[in-house]
């Protein structure tokens, strides 16, 4: 009777979970366009009947189109650049003396090292497979149909698709392909790192689609062997496009990779793909931005807080038996898979050259700001490559290099701008931003439907939906280990973050909400440092509303923390000038209600967006196009004024915008501080684990928790060395990190900490 009766609880429980599940997601939604690709029924089949609703998933793998795929070594062979290679007419090339055989041989040890046949047979096994484990991980795999249809109808002109896409997890590599395939596309050739395999795992990737560039494509440029293994690359790029096979490339460096965001690998494999068009392989090439959200990231076999490990095929199946283990006793996380929209490789490149302006460093840009010798802020763009240059592209002009990373740029922010918010990240932010000390759960209900709306208002989809009270028990069931549940005497629940690393997890998941009140948080944190010097920061709000705030002033601080804060984190489009973007973060602030035109004597009205006059210089202005603004330039933007708004709502959410951006600006300000404190001279990698465990240790003193996090330690030293605060030297072990004579007087570190101090609002 103990043992029915158990059992009869556990029904009762999984059915409640399920019904709780299924009221997240309503069906509604399938009416609207969205699909869950993983869920695959009886009606996804060509048959009916009881055994096929037991083997629907295999039936559904069979079913499949694949089409085939032909050995293409030798084409690869036979094209020119191998040719040219091999006979010895490129440069570098094996020469006249070596024996065609030998060079032959290594040819196809080579192409044997980038890719291998896909095997159709293997190819259903493994997505039957990955079919049944997708559905025991994830609640559901949501896509939008018309994004679909948009691809599938850009490509019917014939061009190749490239899909390039975010990387939060590692399971994005076998996910996007299997979403592809479900949707028609065919099987996706997908640019696998390296780092991240072991030798038998990329035999099976190989098999399954996958490339791989060789080691020898590193070398340099001058070596024989790297000639040889970039020309093999790059045919093997060059076939690819003309069979117009679908490939995927990662723009961003793998989960737990410590480094710049942009991937030097993804940057290497859309260069080749550049090379091909240009070289006239195609005539064109359409690039296709993807997002890929999770509410949790599953997390990776490896410590993300060390270096790359090789995933292997045993360790492989162990973490996910671990992954099945842990995510089967609670929740499980939806996923949400956007394509934004496609657009032509040929227009971007003949288009992109036009905006090209002049470019200066950040030593440049801001050190003379700093120490107080100068106080004019240039309009310019900033120069800031952190990602290294390296295999193919190292074969490239320098004129194409820039191209392909502006292009890498210009597609990331457009794939951010396209991902959905899930649940988590909005919820994340409210607890570390909003509520530290704790929230009821009737409040939290609240304060989460007007976030949702916020986002939503702003352009950003979102990849959840469902009643309100279900969900955001969903996302605190899914952030429990992050978060403490309270229950008091009058029914209601007290939500409280735990203090700790919870913090930096809730940090790492609310940076996901960033994007959407980028531009709010950058005017937000401007407007704080032009009023740090006249209104102490504890003032009354209405004490700050009365200080007038020019429009020539808004635009210079602005430009001052863009200048400041890393590439990486603004994404900001290279085609767009910075005083287009200071345009844009005004305009928000007013569309917001937190700033308020104040009209002076002589003034022209704020609401009048008619221009008095079409001056010469507007006509060629590089980067900009017709903005409601009355000015172009900051001299004609002398004459506008505006002020705080007074509405009760304002402060709040203009200390939620300055917070956004706290994590990041308060780890630079302890970096400042900790410059007379640090051991140097030090290599890079001894220099960031001294400033990671002063950051560990003021987080433990405090509670600055959501500043400790080796990425911001890596991103202050990599700001200070491109302000000119940290210098590099040769050395021994390599190269050596030393302060710079501008920045070796207490003083002169004490001005870099208050000026980055008074962006933040305490």
């Amino acid at each position: 009777m103990n043992t029915m009766a158990e059992a009869r609880l556990q029904t009762q429980k999984k059915s409640s979970q399920d019904g709780q599940e299924e009221s997240l997601f309503h069906r509604s939604i399938m009416d609207l366009g969205f699909c869950n690709v993983i869920l695959v029924k009886e009606e996804n089949t060509r048959f009916r009947g009881w055994l096929v609703r037991r083997l629907c998933y295999f039936l559904w793998s069979l079913e499949q189109h694949i089409p085939p795929c032909q050995d293409a070594s030798q084409k690869i062979m036979e094209s020119t650049g191998v040719q040219n290679v091999i006979s010895g007419r490129a440069p570098g090339g094996a020469g006249e003396g070596q024996v065609p055989s030998h060079v032959r041989k290594e040819v196809q040890r080579i192409l044997g090292h980038i890719q291998a046949p896909p095997r159709p047979f293997l190819l259903r096994l493994f997505s039957w497979a990955l079919l049944r484990f997708l559905n025991c991980l994830f609640l559901n795999v949501q896509l939008y149909r018309g994004q679909m249809k948009m691809v599938q109808k850009a490509s019917q002109a014939g061009s190749p698709l490239v899909f390039l896409s975010t990387h939060k997890s590692v399971l994005d590599g076998i996910l996007l392909p299997f979403v592809l395939l479900s949707q028609g596309v065919g099987v996706l050739r997908v640019a696998w790192d390296p780092r991240t395999c072991s030798p038998l795992l990329r035999a099976l990737l190989k098999k399954l689609g996958g490339l791989f560039l060789p080691p020898e494509a590193n070398l340099s440029p001058d070596s024989p062997e790297g000639v040889l293994a970039r020309a093999v690359v790059h045919a093997t790029v060059e076939q690819l496009l003309a069979s117009r096979q679908p490939l995927l490339i990662f723009l961003e460096e793998p989960p737990g990779v410590r480094g710049p965001r942009l991937s030097a690998l993804g940057l290497s494999w859309l260069g080749l793909v550049v090379q091909g068009v240009q070289a006239g392989i195609v005539p064109d090439t359409l690039l296709v931005p993807v997002a890929v959200t999770y509410d949790l990231v599953p997390e990776a076999p490896h410590d993300t807080c060390h270096a790359l490990a090789p995933l292997g095929l045993w360790t492989g199946a162990l973490a996910v038996l671990r992954s099945l283990r842990r995510w089967g006793c609670g929740r499980r996380v939806c996923v949400r898979v956007n394509l934004a929209q496609p657009f032509s490789l040929q227009e971007y490149i003949i288009d992109a050259r036009s905006c090209w302006g002049s470019r200066q460093t950040l030593e440049q840009l801001l050190q003379p700001i700093v120490l107080g010798q100068c106080t004019a802020v240039p309009d310019t763009e900033k120069e800031q490559e952190w990602t290294p240059v390296t295999g193919p592209l190292l074969a490239l002009r320098e004129e194409d290099q820039l191209l392909v990373r502006r292009l890498s740029w210009h597609v990331l922010n457009a794939s951010v701008a396209s991902s959905a918010v899930m649940s988590t990240a909005i919820m994340a932010t409210l607890l570390l931003f909003k509520h530290q000390k704790g929230v009821f759960l009737s409040q939290l209900l609240g304060e989460f439907s007007w976030l949702t709306e916020e986002t939503l208002l702003r352009g950003f989809d979102v990849g959840f939906s469902g009643q309100l009270r279900c969900l955001v028990q969903h996302t605190l069931s899914l952030l429990r280990p992050h978060v403490a549940l309270l229950r008091i005497q009058q029914g209601d629940l007290l939500v409280v973050p735990r203090p700790g690393p919870g913090l930096t997890s809730l940090a790492r998941l609310s940076a996901e909400l960033l994007p959407t009140f980028l531009s709010e948080a950058v005017g937000a944190c401007a407007v704080r440092g032009l009023l740090a010097g006249r209104v102490p920061p504890e003032g009354p709000w209405e004490l700050q509303g009365v200080e007038l705030l020019s429009q020539k002033e808004l635009y210079c601080q602005i430009l001052l923390l863009l200048h400041l804060l890393p590439q990486d984190l603004l994404l900001l489009q290279p085609c767009q000038s910075c005083y287009c973007y200071c345009q844009e973060v005004l305009d928000r602030l007013i569309q917001c209600g937190l700033l308020v035109a104040e009209e002076t004597r002589g003034s022209q009205p704020a609401c009048d967006t008619g221009r008095q006059r079409l001056s010469a210089r507007l006509l060629w202005k590089l980067s900009g196009d017709f903005t409601d603004s009355d000015s172009d330039d900051f001299e004609e933007a002398e004459g506008r004024y505006f002020r705080l708004s007074q509405q009760s709502r304002c402060p709040d959410f203009f200390l939620f915008l300055c917070r956004l951006l706290s994590p990041v600006l308060k780890a630079f300000a302890q970096a400042a501080a900790f410059l007379h404190r640090g051991r140097l001279p030090d290599t890079e990698s001894g220099y960031t684990e001294q400033l990671f465990q002063f950051l560990r240790a003021t987080a433990q003193e405090e509670g600055l928790f959501e500043c400790a996090d080796p990425n911001l330690a890596i991103s202050a030293i990599w700001t200070f060395r491109d302000l000119g605060v940290l210098q590099q030297t040769p050395g021994p072990t390599g190269p050596m990190l030393h302060l710079s004579p501008a920045f070796a007087s207490r003083d002169s570190q004490e001005k870099l900490g208050q000026f980055i101090r008074q962006f933040i609002c305490s």
